[in-house]
C-alpha cells in the first residue's frame, strides 16, 4: 500500500470548496496492483456478482447478453466467447487484432482474448485497409477480428498473409471448447493501442500489467472520493488506453455501469431517460457537441453530479453549461489531462463558483510521486514558471514501447520524463497551463487553442472553431455552425477585432472535419488538404 498526495494548491486558482476535496484527496491511499483484464473481471464478478451493466442496445457478438445485465452474466458471457476463440485458434502469446464497429462489446472482447494469454490490438474501426497492412506487418503474425462494420476494409488488406481472419458472426457458432485461464506475465506486453494517426501511420503503444496497473490506482484514488456508488455512464472510444483502465477501475469498486454505444444527441437524450447516472464521462468534443443540449433541455443531465473529461481541455461555456444543467448537490466537472503513452496526468476540479477565476487552459495539477509536469526547452532543459515550453510527464504508468518502433518512442523519453508533443507553460502556483500541440504552432498567437475556446464561449452560434495554417502560414479559422444556427457575421468580426489577425472563416459541417477516434481534430490533415487547393 503506498501513499501520495495531491500537490499543494495555488490559493489563487482553486475556492475554499476545492481546496478542501484535494485535501480529502490527499488522506487517500493508492493500492497498486498490476492489471489483467481478465483477472480483474473475474475478481470483480466474484465480489460484486450482482451490480448492474445496462446497454442502451443489444450487442450482435454477445447475443445471450439483454439491455439489463449484472457483473456475473456478463463474465459468464465472456468466458464463452473466450472458449469460442480459442475453438478459432487463438491462444497463449499470439496477438489479436480487434477492428469492429466502436462499442463496449469491443472491451468485453478484448478480456476474452486476455483469458487465453493473447494480447489484444486495439484498433479504430475507421482506419484503412493500408494501415491494417502496416500493422499486420509490425506484428509478424495476427489474427483480426472483424464484424460487418469493418468487412469491406479488412477485404481490402493486401497482407492477408500475415494475419488470420476471424468474421465474428462465425464466432458465434463455434462449438466452445473447454480453455484453461492461461494469462501472461505481469511484465510482458499485455495490451496494445495506438496512437492518434494525427501525423501518419498510427504507432501500436505497448503496455504491461505493471503499467496499466498504476493507472487503475491513479484512477481508483479518485473513484473512491464520490460519495455513492452511482451509475456510471460513459462514451469513450473503445480502443482508447482510456477506455480498459476507466472500466477496470470501477469494476474493482464495484460501480454500475451505463456504456453509451452513441454520441447523438437524440440518443444521449433517449439514453439518460432511461437510466439516470449520477456521472458522465466523454471525450471534451463530445461535451461540446453535446453543449446545446444540456442548454435547452438541461433536465437530461440533471441527475449528473460527476461530469469527467478525457484527456484534454475543454472551454469554460461548455463547463458552465452542463454543471448549470444539474440538479444535483455541489455538481463537479473533473477535467482530466493525460496522454495515451502516460495515462491520466494533470487534473483540476470545476464548479460553477470557481469557473470566473479559472482559464480553461489551466489544466491542473498532478498526482505528488506518482504523477507530474514539468516544461523543458526542445533539448530537455526545465524552464521556469511563465515561460512556455515542451510540456514533460513523468508518469509510472507510462508505456513501455511503440511496437516494433522503439526508436521512435525514445525520442520522446529524457530519463525519467516524457516529452508529450504538447506546448504550454506553469503558473507561479504550480499549475500547467496547456496551450498548443508542438506542431500546430502559429506564429505570432501564444495559443490557438486560447483563441478557440474565447471564441466558443463568446459566439454560442458555433459548435467548433480550429484554426490552421494556411500555405503562407497564416492563421485560417475553420467553423461549424451548431444545429439549427445561422451565421452571425456581424457578431463574428466584432469579436475577432482586437484579437490577432486572422483571415475570414472557412465555414464546413461539424461532421465534415476530419477527427481521430476520440474526436480530436486532425490539424495536419486540414492543412494539407488547403495546400492542395493552395488556400
Amino acid at each position: 500500500m503506498l501513499r501520495y498526495k495531491i500537490v499543494k494548491v495555488g490559493t489563487r486558482c482553486y475556492n475554499n470548496l476545492i481546496i478542501v476535496i484535494l485535501e480529502r484527496l490527499d488522506m487517500s491511499t493508492i493500492s497498486y496492483k498490476p492489471l489483467n483484464l481478465y483477472r480483474q473481471f473475474k475478481t470483480a464478478a466474484q465480489e460484486f456478482p450482482n451490480v448492474a451493466i445496462y446497454f442502451d442496445k443489444p450487442y450482435a457478438s454477445f447475443p445471450e447478453l439483454g439491455l439489463e445485465n449484472t457483473y456475473q452474466t456478463v463474465f459468464e458471457a465472456i468466458q464463452k466467447r473466450a472458449a469460442q476463440f480459442a475453438a478459432a485458434g487463438i491462444g497463449y502469446g499470439d496477438k489479436v487484432i480487434l477492428y469492429k464497429s466502436p462499442a463496449f462489446d469491443t472491451y468485453l472482447l478484448a478480456v476474452a482474448v486476455t483469458a487465453l494469454g493473447a494480447v489484444p490490438v486495439m484498433i479504430s474501426y475507421h482506419l484503412p485497409s493500408s494501415n491494417l497492412d502496416v500493422f499486420a506487418e509490425r506484428l509478424e503474425k495476427s489474427f483480426i477480428v472483424y464484424d460487418q462494420e469493418t468487412e469491406e476494409r479488412v477485404a481490402g488488406m493486401t497482407r492477408t498473409d500475415l494475419v488470420t481472419k476471424i468474421f465474428l458472426p462465425q464466432v458465434l457458432v463455434q462449438e466452445a471448447v473447454a480453455f484453461e485461464e492461461n494469462l501472461l506475465p505481469e511484465d510482458v506486453i499485455q495490451y496494445m493501442t495506438h496512437t492518434s494517426g494525427t501525423t501518419g501511420v498510427p504507432k501500436l503503444i505497448c503496455h504491461t500489467a505493471q503499467t496499466m496497473g498504476w493507472r487503475v490506482a491513479w484512477q481508483q484514488t479518485i473513484f473512491d472520493k464520490m460519495t455513492e456508488r452511482g451509475l456510471l455512464a460513459f462514451h469513450i472510444s473503445p480502443v482508447h488506453s482510456r477506455y480498459n483502465i476507466g472500466v477496470s477501475s470501477a469494476i474493482g469498486l464495484g460501480f454500475p455501469l451505463y456504456p453509451l454505444s452513441s454520441a447523438r444527441k437524440d440518443d444521449v437524450e433517449r439514453a439518460l431517460a432511461l437510466h439516470r447516472p449520477s456521472a458522465l464521462e466523454t471525450h471534451p468534443n463530445n461535451f461540446v457537441q453535446w453543449a446545446r443540449l444540456a442548454k435547452e433541455k438541461p433536465e437530461v443531465f440533471s441527475s449528473i453530479r460527476y461530469y469527467h473529461s478525457t484527456f484534454d481541455a475543454i472551454n469554460i461555456g461548455t463547463l458552465r453549461a452542463f454543471l448549470e444543467a444539474s440538479k444535483e448537490q455541489d455538481p463537479v466537472f473533473m477535467q482530466v489531462y493525460g496522454q495515451s503513452e502516460c495515462g491520466p496526468m494533470i487534473l483540476r476540479y470545476h464548479r460553477l463558483e470557481n469557473l470566473g477565476t479559472v482559464s480553461g487552459r489551466d489544466m491542473g495539477i498532478g498526482l505528488e510521486g506518482y504523477t507530474e509536469a514539468r516544461i523543458t526547452d526542445a533539448q530537455g532543459n526545465p524552464l521556469p514558471a511563465g515561460e512556455n515550453g515542451h510540456i514533460q510527464f513523468l508518469s509510472k504508468g507510462r508505456a513501455v514501447t511503440y511496437y516494433k518502433e522503439d526508436a521512435r518512442f525514445q525520442d520522446n523519453v529524457y530519463g525519467a520524463w516524457w516529452d508529450s508533443g504538447d506546448y504550454g507553460c506553469m503558473t507561479p502556483e504550480g499549475t500547467l497551463l496547456l496551450k498548443d500541440r508542438q506542431v500546430d504552432l502559429i506564429e505570432h498567437i501564444d495559443s490557438n487553442l486560447a483563441l478557440e475556446d474565447l471564441l466558443l464561449d463568446k459566439l454560442d452560434f458555433l459548435s467548433e472553431v480550429v484554426i490552421i495554417r494556411d500555405v503562407n502560414g497564416a492563421p485560417q479559422p475553420i467553423i461549424a455552425l451548431a444545429e439549427d444556427a445561422e451565421m452571425n457575421w456581424e457578431a463574428w468580426w466584432a469579436m475577432v477585432a482586437d484579437l490577432p489577425l486572422l483571415k475570414e472563416p472557412i465555414l464546413m459541417a461539424y461532421d465534415d472535419i476530419p477527427r481521430t477516434a476520440t474526436m480530436k481534430v486532425q490539424r495536419l490533415k486540414m492543412e494539407a488538404e488547403m495546400k492542395e487547393k493552395n488556400l
